[in-house]
């Protein structure tokens, strides 16, 4: 974080906590329209590399693909698993897992199993992921796993527990959302993951992130990264309000 100065005054006058630079380094640009072509993965890989965002988020199958196109570039590529439901077959799970670190992925976001969960099959559901993760990383070591929780299919003890879960299943993030469900992220759900997990672990704030003030309230809510598909008018609405 840059000390404040004019260059971190935005037009009203007041400081701001992130440059440009510092915010995209905290956001996964994403995409995972099932419509999403070869040449929309290009885009969006070109555009992770001019806005220097952590990680391109995408479908397993445009893993290769978005590696090419990073090569030599700082930003990761994370791939998605058991997507949008997280109810596929454990091993399915723990297959493609590994085969997208195989293909090039750094990260993994994988959907918990969020009917196991609600059922109390709790052993299951963290099985499953461990599965996922245990996969992920006979592969390659250090491969960063973050837990997608569904917070809006769950109670607040249930969000609770599912982080506690993750976490003994090898999560180094929580996040709260595929973005393809009820609703997304709430600046309330990435305070009560962030204060369930305790400072050691990440959280990813996800779904419905579409401009700057919704950005850093998850980030001041506890969020340590943000998952949107709206990353490059975020950052040009953060340039635009800085002197």
């Amino acid at each position: 974080m840059s000390l404040p100065g004019r260059n971190n005054l935005n037009t009203r006058g007041e400081v701001m906590k992130y440059t440009p630079k510092e915010l995209a380094r905290l956001i996964d640009h994403t995409l995972l329209k099932p419509e999403a072509t070869d040449r929309d993965i290009i885009a969006l890989c070109r555009q992770a590399r001019d806005f220097g965002f952590a990680a391109v988020c995408i479908n397993p199958c445009y893993i290769a693909l978005a590696c090419r196109e990073l090569e030599k570039s700082p930003v990761n590529v994370c791939a998605v698993i058991g997507f949008p439901l997280g109810a596929c077959d454990p091993a399915v799970k723990a297959f493609e897992a590994a085969a997208a670190v195989r293909a090039g992925a750094s990260e993994i976001d994988v959907v918990m199993n969020i009917g196991f969960f609600k059922s109390g099959l709790i052993r299951q559901a963290e099985d499953d992921l461990v599965g996922v993760a245990r996969a992920a990383r006979y592969e390659k070591e250090g491969v960063i796993i973050k837990v997608i929780l569904e917070t809006c299919l769950l109670t607040d003890e249930e969000k609770a527990a599912a982080c506690r879960m993750a976490v003994a299943a090898g999560a180094d993030f929580v996040k709260t959302s595929t973005g393809l469900n009820k609703w997304g992220a709430l600046v309330s759900d990435v305070m009560l993951l962030r204060q369930s997990v305790g400072p050691g672990i990440g959280v990813k704030a996800a779904g419905g992130i579409r401009d700057l003030a919704t950005a850093l309230s998850m980030l001041e809510a506890g969020a340590t990264r943000i998952g949107s598909s709206s990353g490059v008018a975020i950052i040009n609405e953060l340039r635009n309000s800085i002197f």
